[in-house]
């Protein structure tokens, strides 16, 4: 890495105010890593939290009637899907919760696809496929719309062990009536580190052929982020982390370089810095997609650390 980089990534952020003290520093001191973004390539919509199904590893304790994060409406959704036009964004992203929670996602869906490619996280379960006849309309659209459905494991008693009885034959018929509809499929899976990478793949790919599916649908792998604000232990981020085992490119690849996400709570609107930390409000970073770009963001967070170790990214966009 030459002295540029190195000057670049260890730039030292301006404080920010109402942040509590450990957003610059570490419990013993040490300047934090930082993150620099330098691009908004995707937004990231928070549907609310509110979801069909309460899985006990949920990384955002997601159950029926769960208002941690509210419901977003169309009205809120369509300021920051403008602004994001403005700024340059590539595709728009929508989590949940259960997105087809919501009364309004295929209106949102419906208005962001009129300027960009959607990517949207679903469990592809009786929420979605009582809607399924709703999706025909986003067809038309000259930008594609791509689900990535949630199938914890190849083996059904697995998956259905954390998100009930039948789930896993619920999702596939799911994703079989997205397929046949002609939208783009993905999988998101737990990492399973005991089992060679070829041979978990080679198992999905099973599973893909026996429900009529592609057999190589691309799948993202998560390690284990653990409930919202559960106190897990993980090494400290130091500027010095950074700038030892990270480049400038590296960092470029981090999500909080190139995106941004909006949740509602107690009925506003704000832009936080990732996925991955809307359990904790130092990462409510602005009103605004354009202020929040300007705010280098603390890798303080222990799913920061996930990032840091694994690579870890709910984006899809390589």
């Amino acid at each position: 890495m030459n002295s540029s980089d190195s000057a670049t990534l260890s730039q030292k952020p301006e404080k920010q105010q109402n942040r509590s003290p450990d957003w610059d520093r570490t419990p013993e001191g040490h300047p934090r890593g930082f993150i620099h973004t330098h691009a908004l390539d995707e937004l990231w919509l928070h549907t609310g939290t509110a979801c069909n199904l309460a899985c006990p590893f949920c990384l955002e304790g997601s159950k029926p009637g769960d208002n941690r994060l509210q419901l977003m409406r169309f009205d809120d959704a369509r300021p920051f899907i403008d602004e994001a036009i403005t700024l340059g964004v590539k595709q728009f992203s929508f989590t949940g919760g259960e997105p087809f929670i919501n009364k309004d996602i295929v209106r949102i869906l419906d208005y962001a696809l009129r300027q960009r490619p959607c990517l949207v996280l679903t469990n592809a379960t009786e929420p979605l496929i009582k809607r399924i006849r709703q999706l025909e309309s986003l067809r038309k659209h000259a930008h594609p719309l791509h689900f990535r459905v949630s199938l914890d494991h190849y083996d059904a008693a697995i998956h259905d062990h954390g998100r009930g009885e039948g789930m896993f034959a619920e999702a596939l018929e799911g994703m079989r009536q997205l397929h046949a509809m002609g939208f783009h499929l993905s999988v998101a899976n737990q990492m399973m580190p005991d089992m060679p990478p070829e041979v978990v793949a080679q198992r999905y790919a099973d599973v893909f052929l026996r429900a009529k599916l592609p057999r190589d649908l691309h799948r993202v792998e998560f390690p284990d982020f653990y409930p919202p604000e559960t106190v897990v232990s993980a090494p400290q981020i130091t500027q010095s982390c950074m700038t030892d085992f990270q480049t400038e490119a590296s960092c470029r690849e981090f999500m909080c370089a190139f995106s941004r996400m909006v949740v509602k709570q107690n009925n506003q609107c704000r832009v936080y810095a990732c996925t991955l930390v809307d359990d904790d409000p130092d990462y409510a970073l602005a009103d605004t997609l354009t202020e929040s770009l300007r705010i280098p963001v603390s890798m303080k967070h222990h799913r920061c650390y996930s990032c840091f170790k694994f690579g870890a990214s709910c984006s899809e966009m390589k």
